[in-house]
């Protein structure tokens, strides 16, 4: 398991086939949706609100679409009750637009 600054400067980094992201949430938002990188995070809106995780499963199941996994592919590292979390995301088939050309190694 890649240590919690696994990233390093960036909010994403790849672990073999393994996208690892860290995330900025942001609960009881107005709309799900994927904001701005910011320093080393992604900032990530959700309506559901920060309720014994439920804005973490919340997330997870708006992003399982964007990388084109089903959610179960998507474990929540660290921050499950936090606005900081690190997320994996096996084998993403695709990537939403903030991560630019990147490609796994």
């Amino acid at each position: 398991m890649q240590p919690r600054n696994a990233t390093g400067d960036s909010f994403f980094c790849w672990d073999g086939d393994t996208l690892v992201v860290n995330i900025l949430g942001k609960p009881s938002s107005r709309k799900d949706e994927i904001g701005e990188a910011r320093g080393n995070q992604l900032r990530v809106s959700v309506k559901a609100t920060p309720e014994n995780g439920k804005a973490t499963d919340a997330m997870v199941k708006f992003l399982a679409p964007h990388f084109g996994v089903r959610p179960a592919a998507i474990t929540v590292v660290y921050g499950r009750e936090n606005v900081n979390k690190q997320l994996r995301i096996q084998a993403p088939a695709v990537l939403p637009a903030v991560f630019g050309d990147t490609t796994p190694p």
